[in-house]
């Protein structure tokens, strides 16, 4: 019965997106958004830093990007702050924060629609490991 939990419990944490680990683009005063390569990618730290921050500065020599990981209370404060200097224009800066690997590179091209098979949601085993977690619990407080 033990087994059957700890497989369970496992199932849960091995699914994929619950990971503990997130890697960003990180580097310091780049231009053209060029540090958006592999040999920029970083393993943030477990459980510590886990959003991707991304500045943009209008500086005027052009655009200069700076991309690291943060935590996310850090990331979010900073972007909150920033948000009346994110114009545009010469001396602005913006900061944003996201929580997904790689998101702090450049932005994906636009592609057509998914389609019907491709967009269906992926969350069924997680889902079920959590329905089979919970009957093994309820079995085995009826034991």
């Amino acid at each position: 019965m033990r087994l059957l939990t700890v497989t369970a419990l496992l199932s849960l944490l091995l699914e994929p997106g619950l990971a503990l680990q997130i890697q960003c683009y990180q580097c310091e005063e780049m231009t053209r958004n060029e540090c958006s390569t592999p040999e920029f990618v970083v393993n943030c730290t477990v459980n510590v830093q886990d959003m991707c921050q991304k500045e943009v500065l209008v500086m005027e020599d052009g655009v200069h990007y700076r991309k690291s990981c943060a935590s996310s209370g850090a990331c979010l404060i900073s972007s909150s702050g920033y948000q009346q200097f994110c114009t545009g224009k010469i001396n602005s800066v913006c900061i944003s924060c996201c929580n997904t690997a790689l998101c702090n590179g450049p932005r994906p091209r636009k592609r057509a629609p998914p389609s019907a098979a491709a967009a269906l949601d992926h969350s069924g085993p997680l889902v079920l490991s959590v329905l089979l977690l919970l009957l093994l619990l309820g079995h085995a407080a009826l034991c």
